[in-house]
């Protein structure tokens, strides 16, 4: 399974549409056995879905998203676990175990939150609280 997590300096950048890197982890048996530093080459919104799916990433850990990218991004049939904050390693870590906290409803928009506004998590955790059907 790979699974990419929004990048920059070493934590979960908090807005999808904006990221210039994402860490894509190789994800086997509950844990990563590799990662590689994609750049999104200065790709908006609507071309990062279509970036992953060419990576074969199957899930994507990032902070702040807005629904248009949720939707493409579902289309693709990428998972989505928004809200997360800190460190991209230790998310991803997180993830691979089963322990992610994440926000399920995280929804974001650049132009209506206010300084400092992390579009932050509310304590789900993969495989527990999950009622999407395509947590895991």
């Amino acid at each position: 399974m790979k699974t990419a997590v929004t990048y920059e300096f070493g934590k979960v950048f908090q807005h999808f549409g904006h990221t210039e890197f994402f860490k894509i982890y190789e994800i086997s048996d509950g844990k990563i056995i590799g990662s590689e530093l994609i750049s999104s080459n200065g790709s908006g919104h609507g071309a990062l879905a279509g970036l992953l799916k060419e990576q074969g990433v199957n899930a994507l850990i990032c902070g702040g998203i807005g629904d248009g990218a949720k939707n493409a991004l579902a289309e693709a049939g990428i998972a989505v676990y928004g809200g997360v904050t800190g460190d991209a390693d230790e998310a991803a870590e997180a993830f691979a175990a089963g322990k992610l906290s994440y926000n399920p409803d995280v929804a974001c928009s650049h132009h209506s939150h206010g300084e400092g506004h992390s579009c932050g998590s509310h304590g789900h955790e993969v495989g527990h609280d999950c009622h999407h059907g395509n947590c895991g």
